[in-house]
């Protein structure tokens, strides 16, 4: 598996479990370094862009999780992206939905835009893909959490954020919700207990995507 994008390794982590060899890329070095403590040897880390990796390295899946939309030539990237799947492979990603929706929150972090599920349809393939599944997440946690962050974000950017550019605001981004200790971790996990249970009887609902396609 490729993550591109894994911030401070706080997915990644469970990708281990899944694949013989995961391979994890964070352009941001500050996540990276805390990553690194986080995963030690069990994953493949690199403080690099996803362009910089080698043409003959391919994978069976690749996945970025909260990235696509802080990209501006989102086409592209997809693009660079799959060069690196293997025929057969997969591509796994998951953004923000709803583009109506685009926020206070979002311009706070470094989000281009947001998805609806006909735009990423199109997207996918209109880069050679076939989709095998689209389907939306975080519900009902996910519709408090952005009440709370546009009023945050609202504050935010009149303190000043708003002068940053997209690169620091991703940057930024990839830090406020992945934890630095595995205590931290245990304690996000069991909070988020009721909010899974609630997910998985009302399956399909929220505001969040998750795409799978694939390369045939």
């Amino acid at each position: 598996m490729l993550e591109v994008g894994c911030g401070r390794g706080a997915f990644t982590g469970r990708l281990v479990r899944r694949a013989k060899r995961v391979v994890a890329i964070e352009p941001d070095h500050q996540s990276f370094v805390i990553a690194q403590q986080q995963l030690g040897s069990s994953v493949q880390l690199r403080n690099i862009e996803c362009s910089e990796l080698s043409s003959s390295e391919c994978f069976d899946t690749v996945c970025a999780f909260e990235v696509l939309e802080h990209i501006e030539h989102d086409r592209a990237a997809l693009e660079d992206w799959i060069e690196h799947l293997r025929p057969g492979g997969h591509l796994v990603l998951s953004v923000p939905a709803d583009s109506k929706r685009l926020g206070d929150w979002d311009e706070m972090v470094g989000h281009y835009r947001r998805y609806d599920r006909k735009e990423m349809k199109n997207l996918l393939e209109g880069v050679g893909l076939r989709v095998v599944d689209i389907s939306q997440y975080n519900f009902p946690a996910g519709y408090f959490l952005e009440t709370a962050r546009n009023l945050i974000a609202r504050r935010t950017l009149r303190k000043g954020a708003a002068d940053k550019n997209f690169a620091e605001r991703t940057a930024g981004s990839g830090r406020l919700f992945q934890p630095e200790s595995s205590f931290t971790a245990a304690v996000m996990r069991l909070v988020s207990l009721p909010a899974i249970a609630l997910q998985r009887a009302f399956p399909d609902r929220g505001l969040g995507l998750i795409a799978i396609a694939q390369l045939d």
